[in-house]
């Protein structure tokens, strides 16, 4: 799974409502000392900047889908996928602890709501996306699922001519998957475009979600529902196939993929603006298609490397592009 280039700042924490309550981080602030470590604890000076977050937690994002990958002869991608997402969820709620239960108290029925299809989309995502990877090379799979977020971004410009990123993103795409040649799995697009679809509803509803409630909240609320959304699908491959060595595996892919880059992710977004994100998660393809020669022994051949190219340029242009019609 990837990130949303069009993910919102966190919103603040709620505060406790208990007036006798000791004085403590909110629970935001707890979730951002998590990620970012001493750096971003009260009483110190030193911050690490926002790219170098973001940067880190693209590789850490694509270390553990590439990781995962390995894991997909034994507990099969839906199994892969359902373990980490249910490790994940079991690691943050308890990170959380009470300030979670108290912030859900006090949240609407929709807000909850949208959290929860929030939840839904998210395991769509992580689903799809595995199973594409299972059938095509790791950075093709990123750049198609990357044409979701790279839509958002394209309508977000209201303006027709951007339309021509799109144009060059499926140009790098057709150079990816190459289908002249007869040896790329159809049913691998068709996930990995599922997945795009899938990540084009998880920007929208990241951005009305993460305007409501906290962002260590609503992401542990919405782990917990993707890890039961996926649970029929991969539930039962993880059990039987499941192992002391597979079970520490997977927690430490979780911990990689999603745990840890979504948290560096929010605490990067209080430091730098979307453009900049955006402009730095672009970049992600190209992330994807190096963790997958390093660890996986995936050699690109020279069009998948144009190919790649041509998205992360397509990607770069079309945040550039939102960020000037939103001026």
């Amino acid at each position: 799974m990837t990130t949303s280039p069009a993910a919102p700042d966190a919103a603040p924490a709620a505060p406790d409502a208990s007036p006798t309550a000791p004085a403590a981080l909110d629970p935001g602030a707890e979730a951002a000392a998590f990620a970012a470590g001493p750096a971003a604890l009260p009483g110190t000076r030193r911050q690490v900047p926002g790219a170098v977050l973001v940067l880190v937690a693209m590789c850490l994002l694509h270390t553990g889908s590439a990781l995962a990958t390995e894991l997909f002869a034994t507990l099969g991608p839906a199994g892969t996928t359902w373990l980490r997402l249910t490790f994940a969820a079991l690691v943050l709620i308890a990170c959380t602890g009470p300030s979670l239960w108290r912030t859900l108290r006090a949240t609407g029925r929709r807000d909850l709501v949208a959290t929860v299809l929030l939840g839904a989309v998210s395991a769509g995502m992580m689903l799809l996306f595995s199973e594409a990877a299972a059938r095509l090379p790791l950075g093709t799979a990123t750049a198609l699922e990357f044409l979701g977020p790279l839509t958002v971004a394209v309508i977000a410009s209201r303006r027709p001519r951007e339309v021509a990123w799109l144009a060059l993103a499926a140009a790098g795409v057709v150079l990816l998957t190459s289908p002249w040649t007869g040896a790329t799995s159809l049913p691998g697009v068709m996930f990995g475009l599922g997945s795009a679809a899938c990540w084009a509803l998880y920007v929208i509803g990241t951005a009305h979600v993460g305007s409501r409630l906290p962002a260590p909240h609503a992401l542990a609320v919405s782990l917990a529902v993707a890890a039961v959304v996926a649970a029929p699908f991969g539930a039962s491959a993880a059990v039987s196939g499941l192992t002391w060595g597979t079970a520490l595996a997977a927690l430490g892919i979780a911990v990689l993929m999603p745990l840890l880059p979504f948290l560096l992710e929010m605490q990067a977004l209080q430091r730098i603006g979307k453009t900049t994100y955006g402009t730095l998660a672009g970049l992600e393809p190209a992330v994807s298609l190096v963790a997958a020669m390093i660890l996986i022994s995936q050699t690109p051949l020279p069009l998948q490397i144009a190919g790649t190219v041509l998205v992360v340029a397509a990607g770069i242009g079309a945040t550039r592009a939102e960020a000037r019609a939103n001026r």
